[in-house]
């Protein structure tokens, strides 16, 4: 078969066309021109396909069709697929989370280039390993980052949950999240930074840039200084710059920056620095003239420093610019590095040195691979001083360092001290120049000679300049040091006169090398070149002052003047040690043997190791030589050479050993004296009083072992398998000896316990090792005898518990248990052991461990200590068969042991996992616990996260469904299946399960959905016929409801699907059958549709709730939901919760007035008694009084801020009754004055008005509570009609306004959109009295006007008729519309629904003219002494002068024409009234404008006048005499 990936996305809109996406998989059935048929679907062109090869497993209808290429490649299309979508919804939804999307694009970018390299093929086996560990590091972060699941692995490839065992699965998951994160940042060490491990090896990257142009040129020396130790610990990096302050040669890129190898995590710390010391290349003294001399010194300059430390921070950049310090005198120069760590006396320059710096972590080999870059360019590498941390087996070095310390000279006879030049030369046995082999510093080849820097003027000079001397092994013997000393002059001619040299040999006459550190050397006279020709006239001379014998210094001239060197030698080859030369050269002096060996425990251990092979081979040359007289001896030093590479420095030489027994040792005879003393020792142990030195030879048995086997398998090889039974005799004496030591009992914890743990720990290698000459069975006899003489320990404290299991662990895991026949003879001592500790429950975790491995070597599943034992349960389950289950159970004699078996099985799946295996032959009847903890079992396994494939990607989802079907499902069956099988148990599990059961049914799955749903049917039925109501099935279904849908499980189609239960009764004539009174029927429809419909509310509460925006929906909802609960329901608790839910949203939206109408619907349910009530909320536990003041005080508290005084007035009153009832006077008088103070807030603080507006939901896109629905809003402060409008439409964003105020038709109610239709609505007073009573101030009446308002009215106009172009007055008529609300606003929201709508029509007439506003500007002017007038002119123009609408005269012609009063005589009353309320306006005109001449200023003089002409007109018109404007 082909199987294509689709390199593009096809849509086909015909009818049989298939839609196919990127990626998708598609069996090709038939292939016709141009288009291909597909497998049970359509048909696509066949150009939109790539094809593959590819095989089929589970051939059929869940057949999974798996790529025939690389797994790392598949799973990378697979990964890349599910992170492409998720990386967009991560950019919407976390759009201010930059770091991560930013990140994960690179990430991918970076998958992609590497899958490209693996699908190309060009890649050596080594580098394509690399890559794909690189590949899955980043996959496997990836995953983490976005939550997915992080894959097993096994050579970068998935692991088959079907090919390995469960516990081998949960070991693979356990270490893969272990490493993960060390792995992804290993791989990114340039950026990130974590604690080391004591042994982690560092590197640190150094990349100079360049200097300031000084006009000279430059050598600069790097190296890596301890401060703590005052002694660099790396060479020196070297590196010429020049005039221009840049590198000399930048074609030799190895020049250009180098590598610091082998710093270990000791050296990661604030006292290592980077040292830069900077020479300058010209005259003598900076600035001289010319004239004076054209020899070029070196001459220091300054010195830079960081601390290494300062590379560790999460803030350090690469790039760096060092500051340049110069000391205050060159006397100084050889410390001022430790001075400016210090910060003491040295002078900064105004100079910086760029150079970047880059801690690199790894050995040498790993960042070969990952930094690749850098050694193509022939980085150059700088060494550690000495051998690092660690000692690389097979690493040859042979360096001598030499530093130039200092010296002591006398003037010669000059009146200035001298400027003291010295030259090395390395020479020699045949006193010939060794040319090239005298380094400065790497980055810079090697070269004959060495100059030293120039201190101007010094007699006593302190260099402190350090060269390395990289001489071959075979030209060392003979070769020595020459320094030559030359004073260098400042006059013209600048000559440099040799006035006296020092020599050292570097091999001393014993055959030892120069000894490491400081040596005196003797300075000889000499003024000519040629006298040092023949280096054997002057190397008869003495060379160091340390070499003079006493009273034999006549030879020297002067032996006052000195020079100091100091040296140190890093050599594999040389050793400096005497002791480690006289064991090794034994054979010249065989007397001194036994000393030899009692010395070699004091030997360093590094010399050791570099010298194990020739080691080894002198011991059991030694032994062979003598073993009666050496054996002993000879056994102590293999113990302590043995345990020497137990030491982390040493541990890498474990394979130079085991190379040198399986290769290169030969003591065929050996096994007898290492089995004769191994015995010596074994036998002595009980009776010893020190068991240090037993227990360092029971440490080291794995290697003795190992030398005894060897020896014997050269022995029979040599012999054709001599003595064999007196080999076999010996070992089983020497197994007899340790069962007797180990058989031993101690009381407490005494040394002898620690020696028998230091045996058990290396006892399971042991048997390893004798696998090589035993039979199997042999050595899992003298394995089982071993175990079985440990003493049965009773205390919990002794350590050799834990060495016990330890030791039983290793031995499950060795080829001794992964044989069946030897495992047959060790199952019985392990499962003693461990049936020991589990009963005793200890060493769970080890106990754990060993069940896993045991298990593992069986077969096949999932998942902690718990997943441990879980892993082995499944396990065994697994590997029962149904004969083996029936066994089990049939060995349960009763019913109640039976029954106990199962409980406590149940109780272990539910508490450690959520099982997936469990026998389907329990079907017999059962006591209700194991009813009840059986369903339980089945709810926790489908809840189980792991199996909810609504949450995974697209990808995992088709992958699970495909191999395993929806497990959910199939458990779903096995409930109702069970449940039906129940009888009358189904009781005694009524209304225990419903909530269980209401959990299982959330979830989103139909088919589940659909099997368990009418088990709430039965429910139903079984609980009407046991009490004659199912009241209590209600009662949990609705408290249950609440709760897991607040959860955010359930959704519409759930709604849908419950709702659906009431024709469900139809199909379900079992059911219909029992129901034999109608009332049953008619109850159980009535409870499901109250079920739907709080579900309604519930969900339009969650969906609000998940915006987390307070807005006019979420408090509508809240408001919804707790009437529902208080008018429908009755549920009080659930009532009060959603009170202070909603007070809590008021209070966060700044809505005073409206949380404190919310929390006083809570403080109406409470009575002022001393009833106790229980801890409730955030209520702490108090008597009902309490309570119910405290809602008091906290209600008056939030009405005082939202400027409600009189309600607070109310509530103090009540307050103050109380108190005054309990004489509580000093609460009584709080109260009283903080009603006083609410009256003075009443007329002197300004309350604004709100506005009114009534808006309409149409649509069936909005929520239930609101769909086709019209509300009326009270407003924000200052809030008009169109920032209302805004507000509306931004908490619906996808509404539409609609532009007129008529009621929509049916066509807008059923539309799949959302309308809005707002007016500003105006509120009609309930209590008039207030109102009209004069006297009573505007801020009292302001109150009133708007609040406690039921009533809105809306005035809408319109022509009746035709319109009257002439005068439209004639024919305008007043739609006015009163709204009725169900409740009064202000109250809990601030919006309630309209619940009256009634309808009026008016006519003009019956309207009164605008006088009123005219009258009120009037009062308001008067009354504040007319600080502004501005508003009272304008009304009055407004209404004088009426430029709109024609003003009185429009009235006056359409109402009081003769032939409208004769046409219309029943409007006689109307017409009459409108004269007297014009004649009514004129007054109230007539005193506004008397109001207006008092105060209007001088530049509206004129205005005044024009408004009183007009009146005039006006007032003539009405026939009203005119009389004299009132003077006020």
């Amino acid at each position: 078969r082909w199987f294509p990936s689709l390199p593009c996305k096809v849509l086909r809109r015909q009818m049989h066309g298939l839609p196919l996406e990127i990626g998708d998989t598609v069996q090709i059935l038939e292939k016709c021109e141009g288009s291909c048929c597909c497998f049970c679907v359509g048909i696509f062109p066949s150009s939109y396909i790539h094809l593959k090869n590819a095989h089929v497993k589970n051939k059929g209808q869940f057949e999974t069709v798996i790529p025939t290429e690389d797994s790392v490649i598949t799973e990378i299309t697979m990964t890349l697929r599910d992170w492409g979508s998720m990386w967009k919804q991560h950019y919407m939804v976390n759009i201010t989370h930059w770091d991560l999307f930013h990140r994960l694009w690179h990430v991918m970018n970076e998958i992609l280039e590497l899958r490209q390299q693996v699908l190309v093929g060009h890649l050596t086996h080594d580098r394509l390993s690399d890559i794909k560990q690189h590949i899955t590091a980043r996959l496997d972060w990836g995953n983490e980052q976005l939550g997915l699941d992080l894959v097993p692995r096994r050579d970068f490839g998935m692991v088959d949950p079907d090919e390995i065992s469960i516990t081998e699965l949960y070991r693979l998951v356990g270490s893969h999240t272990f490493t993960l994160t060390l792995t992804y940042m290993h791989t990114h060490t340039h950026t990130h930074t974590f604690p080391l491990p004591m042994s982690h090896r560092t590197s640190l990257l150094c990349h100079p840039y360049s200097f300031s142009n000084l006009g000279e040129e430059l050598e600069v020396f790097y190296s890596v200084y301890d401060s703590r130790e005052m002694r660099p610990i790396s060479e020196r990096f070297f590196v010429r710059l020049n005039k221009q302050g840049l590198p000399k040669s930048p074609e030799k890129t190895e020049r250009q920056c180098t590598l610091f190898v082998d710093l270990g995590s000791s050296d990661l710390r604030k006292d290592v620095y980077v040292v830069a010391h900077i020479f300058r290349i010209g005259r003598m003294v900076a600035g001289e003239k010319k004239s004076v001399s054209n020899t070029q010194y070196k001459r220091p300059y300054g010195c830079a420093v960081i601390s290494v430390a300062d590379l560790l921070t999460a803030d350090f950049k690469d790039d760096h610019l060092l500051k340049i310090y110069s000391c205050n005198a060159e006397s100084e120069w050889y410390q001022i590095h430790d001075s400016i760590i210090r910060k003491v006396s040295s002078r900064y320059s105004h100079i910086g040195l760029n150079v970047s710096l880059q801690l690199l972590h790894g050995d040498m080999e790993q960042i070969r691979k990952d930094y690749m870059r850098l050694f193509t360019r022939n980085v150059s590498i700088t060494k550690r001083l000495g051998f690092s941390d660690i000692i690389i087996p097979g690493e040859i070095r042979n360096d001598l360092y030499v530093t130039l310390e200092r010296g002591e000279f006398e003037k010669g006879g000059k009146s200035v001290a001298r400027n003291v030049e010295v030259t090395v030369y390395l020479l020699g046995g045949d006193g010939q120049l060794l040319k090239g082999l005298v380094c400065c510093g790497s980055g810079e080849p090697g070269v004959d000679e060495h100059r030293s820097f120039v201190l101007y003027h010094s007699n006593s000079p302190r260099w402190a300049e350090q060269i390395k001397l990289p001489i071959p092994l075979e030209m060392f013997h003979g070769t020595h040091l020459r320094f030559e000393l030359r004073h260098c002059s400042t006059k013209e001619k600048g000559e440099k006169k040799l006035f006296g040299f020092s020599f050292v040999p570097l091999m001393q006459d014993d055959g030892r090398p120069l000894p490491d550190g400081t040596h005196e050397l003797i300075v000889h006279k000499c003024e000519e070149t040629a006298d040092l020709q023949d280096p054997a006239r002057y190397l008869k001379l003495p060379f160091s002052k340390a070499s003079l014998q006493p009273g034999n210094n006549q030879t020297i001239k002067n032996s006052k003047e000195s020079f100091w060197i100091q040296s140190s030698l890093c050599s594999t080859k040389l050793t400096q040690n005497g002791d480690m030369l006289d064991l090794l050269k034994w054979r010249v002096h065989p007397e001194r043997i036994i000393d030899c060996l009692s010395k070699l425990k004091d030997i360093d251990g590094t010399e050791i190791v570099k010298f194990l092979h020739d080691t080894l081979d002198t011991l059991f040359g030694i032994l062979d030589e003598s073993p009666q007289r050496y054996g002993l001896k000879v056994f102590d030093c293999l113990v302590h050479v043995i345990n020497l590479l137990q030491d982390s420095k040493f541990q890498l030489f474990k394979p130079v050993m085991d190379n040198y027994i399986e290769n290169h040792f030969a003591g065929a005879l050996s096994y007898r004296d290492l089995i004769r003393v191994l015995k010596w020792y074994v036998d002595r142990i009980i009776d010893a009083e020190h068991q240090e030195q037993i227990q360092q030879v029971l440490k080291a048995s794995e290697y003795l072992f190992k030398y005894i086997v060897q020896s014997r398998r050269l022995y029979a090889a040599a012999t054709g398998g001599q003595n064999e039974e007196e080999f076999r005799c010996s070992v089983h004496e020497l197994f007899k000896s340790i069962h007797l030591f180990l058989s031993h009992e101690s009381k407490g914890i005494s040394p002898i316990t620690h020696t028998q743990a230091v045996f058990l720990r290396s006892f399971p290698t042991v048997c390893c090792e004798l696998l090589k000459i035993f039979s199997m069975r042999e050595v899992a006899n003298l394995a089982r005898d071993t175990l079985s003489s440990l003493p049965a320990l009773t205390h919990t404290d002794c350590p050799l518990q834990a060495v016990k299991l330890q030791c039983m662990a290793k031995t499950v895991e060795s080829p001794l248990y992964v044989n069946p026949e030897s495992r047959c003879v060790l199952l019985p001592v392990v499962l003693r052991l461990l049936h020991t500790h589990l009963q005793e429950q200890r060493e769970l975790v080890l106990c754990a461990n060993i069940l896993t491995s045991m298990l593992t070597l069986n077969t096949p599943v999932t998942v902690s200590l718990k997943g441990e034992f879980v892993a082995c349960l499944l396990t065994l389950l697994q590997q029962l068969k149904d004969k083996e289950y029936q066994q089990l159970l049939s060995r349960f004699p009763t019913k109640e042991e039976l029954t106990s078996f199962l409980l406590q099985l149940f109780t272990v799946f539910r508490i450690l996992i959520r099982p997936d295996m469990f026998p389907k032959d329990w079907t017999k009847t059962k006591p209700e616990m194991v009813w009840e903890s059986y369903f339980y079992l089945c709810i926790i396994f489908i809840n189980q996260p792991c199996l909810q494939l609504e949450m995974f990607p697209p990808s995992k989802r088709k992958k699970v469904l495909e191999k395993y079907g929806d497990m959910r499902v199939m458990i779903g069956c096995e409930i109702f299946s069970m449940w039906q099988h129940l009888g009358d148990y189904k009781l005694n599990l009524i209304p225990t399960l419903i909530g269980p059961f209401m959990e299982v049914t959330l979830v989103p799955q139909l088919d589940l959905r659909n099997v368990l749903i009418p088990i709430f049917h039965d429910m139903m039925d079984c609980e009407q016929r046991r009490s004659g109501n199912f009241k209590q099935v209600e009662a949990k279904l609705i408290d249950k409801l609440d709760g897991l849908m607040s959860e955010g499980k359930g959704d519409e189609t759930y709604r849908e699907l419950f709702n659906n239960i009431i024709p469900l009764f139809g199909p379900y004539p079992s059911l219909l059958k029992k129901i034999e009174r109608e009332t049953w029927r008619e109850s159980g429809v009535s409870h499901i549709a109250t079920v739907t419909r709080l579900m309604e509310r519930l969900l339009d509460y969650r969906d609000c709730m998940k915006i987390g925006e307070v807005d006019g929906k979420t408090m509508g909802c809240t408001v919804n939901l707790l009437n529902f609960y208080k008018t429908e329901l009755n549920k009080e608790e659930m009532y009060i919760r959603y009170i202070h839910k909603l007070y809590e949203l008021h209070l966060k939206a700044q809505n005073y007035t409206e949380a404190s109408y919310t929390l006083l619907l809570y403080d109406e349910l409470l009575e002022w008694t001393e009833r106790p009530l229980r801890e409730f909320l955030t209520y702490p536990m108090q008597s009902e009084w309490q309570r119910k003041e405290c809602l008091h005080l906290t209600i008056i508290h939030n009405f005082d801020r939202g400027k409600c005084w009189e309600n607070c007035i109310i509530l103090c009153r009540e307050l103050a009754n109380q108190y005054e009832a309990y004489y509580d006077y000093r609460n009584l008088s709080k109260m009283r004055m903080m009603e006083a103070s609410f009256y003075d807030k009443i007329m002197n603080q300004q309350r604004l008005e709100p506005e009114f507006f009534r808006v309409g939901f149409y649509g069936k896109k909005f929520p239930f509570f609101l769909r086709n629905k019209e509300f009326v809003c009270r407003g924000n402060d200052y809030e008009r009609l169109e920032a209302f409008q805004q507000r509306m439409l931004s908490e619906f964003p996808h509404a539409i306004a609609m532009q007129h105020a008529n009621l929509p038709d049916q066509t807008i109610h059923q539309a799949d959109a959302q309308y809005l239709q707002i007016y500003a609505v105006s509120p009609v007073p309930e209590n008039q009295d207030v109102l009209q009573r004069d006297g009573v101030p505007n801020n009292i009446k302001s109150f009133y006007k708007v609040n406690h308002i039921w009533r809105f009215r809306y005035d809408r106009p319109f022509h009746k008729g035709t319109k009257d172009k002439e005068n439209e007055f004639k024919s305008l008529w007043v739609e006015r519309t009163t709204l009725t609300l169900a409740q009064s606003l202000p109250g809990i929201s601030r919006w309630f629904e309209v619940e009256k709508r009634e309808l009026v029509i008016t006519a003009p007439r019956t309207a009164h003219p605008p006088s009123k506003q005219t009258y009120k500007h009037k009062q308001r002017h008067y009354n504040l002494c007319m600080l502004n007038i501005n508003p009272l002119t304008m009304c009055l123009n407004g209404v004088i002068d009426a430029a709109v609408n024609g003003g009185l005269a429009r009235y006056q012609e359409a109402f009081f024409a003769k032939d409208y009063i004769a046409n219309h005589p029943e409007d006689g009353e109307k017409i009459t009234r409108l004269r007297e309320l014009m004649f009514e306006q004129a007054h109230i005109l007539e005193f506004g404008l008397a109001v207006h001449e008092k105060f209007v200023p001088q530049d509206m003089k004129p205005l005044h006048k024009k408004l009183v002409d007009q009146f005039h007109v006006m007032r003539s018109s009405l026939g009203i005499q005119v009389c004299v404007l009132l003077h006020i």
